[in-house]
C-alpha cells in the first residue's frame, strides 16, 4: 500500500513542478515581450523629445520607425562585415538578423507605437519616465509601412 501512495504523490510533485516552469516560461516571455515593445517607445521618445512639434503626421511617424528598423540593419551590416569567411555565423549575426525580419514584418502588417498624431500623447511621451507602467496613458495606434491615411475610428451612433 505505501507503493501506491508514493507513487501518487510522485506524480502530484511532478504535475507541481511542470506547472511552475510552464509559468516561469510564461513570465519569462511576457517580460521580454514587453521590454521589446519598450524599445521602440525609447527610441522614438529620443527622437522627439527635443523637437517642439506638438504632432506629427503618417509619413513622419513611418519615418521614425523606419529609422528605429534602420539601427538594428546597420548593426546586422557591421556584424556581417566582420565576419570572417569560412567561419560560422556567429549568434550575434543570427539574432540581428532575426530581429530585424521580424521588425520589418512587424512593421509590413502594423507595427504598435504612441499615437504621435495625438497631442496629448506626445507631451506624455516626452515627459515620460521610461517605466512599463507610465506607458497606460499612451494612445497606441498599429502604424504599417504601406498606410496611406490613419485608420478611422468607428463611433457609435446615438438616436
Amino acid at each position: 500500500m505505501p507503493l501506491a501512495h508514493n507513487l501518487n504523490k510522485f506524480k502530484q510533485l511532478n504535475r507541481a513542478t511542470v506547472r511552475d516552469k510552464k509559468l516561469k516560461l510564461q513570465k519569462l516571455e511576457s517580460v521580454e515581450r514587453k521590454s521589446n515593445e519598450l524599445l521602440i517607445v525609447s527610441f522614438l521618445q529620443e527622437q522627439i523629445v527635443n523637437d517642439e512639434q506638438p504632432s506629427y503626421t503618417l509619413s513622419e511617424i513611418q519615418a521614425l520607425i523606419e529609422s528605429f528598423i534602420d539601427q538594428d540593419r546597420q548593426s546586422l551590416e557591421e556584424v556581417k562585415q566582420d565576419h570572417r569567411k569560412g567561419r560560422p555565423i556567429s549568434n550575434k549575426q543570427k539574432l540581428l538578423t532575426e530581429k530585424v525580419k521580424h521588425e520589418e514584418h512587424l512593421f509590413a502588417t502594423g507595427y504598435k507605437v504612441p499615437d504621435l498624431s495625438h497631442e496629448e500623447t506626445v507631451t506624455r511621451l516626452r515627459n515620460w519616465n521610461g517605466t512599463t507602467g507610465a506607458t497606460t496613458g499612451f494612445k497606441f495606434i498599429n502604424i504599417s509601412k504601406d498606410m496611406k491615411e490613419f485608420p478611422t475610428v468607428e463611433v457609435e451612433m446615438k438616436e
